[in-house]
C-alpha cells in the first residue's frame, strides 16, 4: 500500500489557524446577516488542505434548524486567514420546504375554474390521433388522383366533398363514430377513465352494496353509446345521489325504480265502542223512562204477616 492511499483514508487534520477564526468566521455571519441573528458556534469541518468551515446557529424566525456556514482559508505558508464564503445551510432537522412538483402533476380534479385553460400535452397518453381522411384509399379519397392531376392541368377549384361526407363512406361512418376529431381517446384512455368512474359510482362504494338491486335493472338508468356503454349509464332519478352522474351498471342505491312496491294504507276498522257520542242520564227517574212505577197501587202488598 502506497504512502499516498494511507493519507487519502486517515481523516483530514483542521488547519489549526482556520480553526482559530471563530470571530472573523461570525463576523462575516453577521455581515451576511444581522447582529442577533447569528447564534452559538456549532462545529468547524476540514473541507481540505487549509479550508475550515465554521457552523453557527441561526435565531431566523422561520429558519428553524438551519446553520450560517462560513468557509475561510489561507495560502500556504501564509498566516492571515481570509474567507472564502458565507451561505445559509440547512441542518439535520431543518424545516424545510416540500419537493417542488410540476404544475401537471399536482392538478386535481376539480381545480379548474372559469376562464381557466388546461393544455394537453401532444404525447399524452389518454389521446391518440383521430381519422383524419389523409390515409383513405383513392375511391374513398376527398379528391382522387385523376382528379387532383385535372385540377393542376386546367386550374380548376374543386369543393372539398368531407364537409358533406357520402352516404356509406368511410368518411361518413368515421364522422358517425365521432371519430374525425383530431385526437380521441385512446384504449388507455378508456380504462384510466373507467377506473375512476368506477371508484366513485361502482359495485364496491356502500351505496351499492346496501341497494337492493343494481342500476342495469333500474328504470331511472339512460344507455349511453359507444363502449363505454356495455359497463356505464346516467342516472335520471332526481332522489338518487348519483342523479345525473355517469354511474357503473354494477352500482345501486336506495332509489331502485323496482327496489319495492309501496303498499296500500290501511283503513281503520270500526270501533267496537262508540266513543264518539255521549249519553244522556238525568239525575232523578222519570215515570215514563220505566225506572219507577207509575202509581202506588202498582207496588206490591207489604207482607205485614197478618193472615
Amino acid at each position: 500500500m502506497s504512502a499516498a492511499t494511507t493519507r487519502s483514508r486517515t481523516p483530514r487534520t483542521p488547519d489549526r489557524l482556520c480553526v482559530e477564526a471563530v470571530e472573523l468566521a461570525r463576523a462575516a455571519a453577521e455581515e451576511a446577516a444581522f447582529p442577533g441573528v447569528v447564534g452559538a458556534h456549532v462545529s468547524a469541518v476540514a473541507e481540505g488542505d487549509r479550508v475550515v468551515t465554521h457552523f453557527f446557529e441561526s435565531k431566523e424566525p422561520g429558519y428553524r434548524g438551519w446553520r450560517w456556514a462560513v468557509t475561510v482559508t489561507r495560502a500556504s505558508r501564509a498566516k492571515n486567514v481570509t474567507l472564502d464564503e458565507t451561505v445559509l445551510l440547512p441542518g439535520d432537522d431543518a424545516l424545510l420546504a416540500p419537493e417542488w412538483v410540476p404544475w401537471s402533476e399536482r392538478l386535481r380534479p376539480g381545480d379548474m375554474g372559469p376562464g381557466d385553460l388546461l393544455p394537453t400535452d401532444a404525447e399524452d397518453l389518454r389521446l391518440e390521433p383521430g381519422w383524419s381522411g389523409e390515409d383513405t384509399p383513392p375511391p374513398n379519397s376527398v379528391v382522387s388522383t385523376e382528379m387532383a392531376e385535372l385540377v393542376e392541368a386546367e386550374d380548376a377549384d374543386v369543393t372539398d366533398r368531407a364537409v358533406v361526407p357520402v352516404r356509406g363512406s368511410i368518411t361518413s361512418v368515421a364522422e358517425e363514430l365521432g371519430m374525425r376529431r383530431a385526437r380521441v381517446l385512446s384504449r388507455f384512455g378508456l380504462h384510466t377513465a373507467a377506473d375512476r368512474w368506477d371508484e366513485s359510482f361502482g359495485a364496491k362504494t356502500p351505496m351499492a352494496q346496501a341497494a337492493p338491486a343494481s342500476c342495469v335493472s333500474c328504470g331511472f338508468l339512460v344507455a349511453i353509446g359507444g363502449s363505454l356503454g356495455q359497463a356505464f349509464g346516467v342516472c335520471a332519478n332526481e332522489f338518487s345521489p348519483a342523479d345525473g352522474r355517469l354511474v357503473s351498471l354494477s352500482y345501486g342505491c336506495g332509489g331502485h325504480s323496482e327496489a319495492a312496491v309501496m303498499p296500500a294504507p290501511l283503513r281503520p276498522a270500526p270501533p267496537v265502542l262508540d266513543s264518539m257520542a255521549s249519553d244522556e242520564f238525568t239525575l232523578r227517574p222519570t215515570p215514563d223512562s220505566g225506572s219507577v212505577p207509575a202509581s202506588e197501587s202498582d207496588l206490591p202488598a207489604a207482607d205485614l204477616g197478618h193472615s
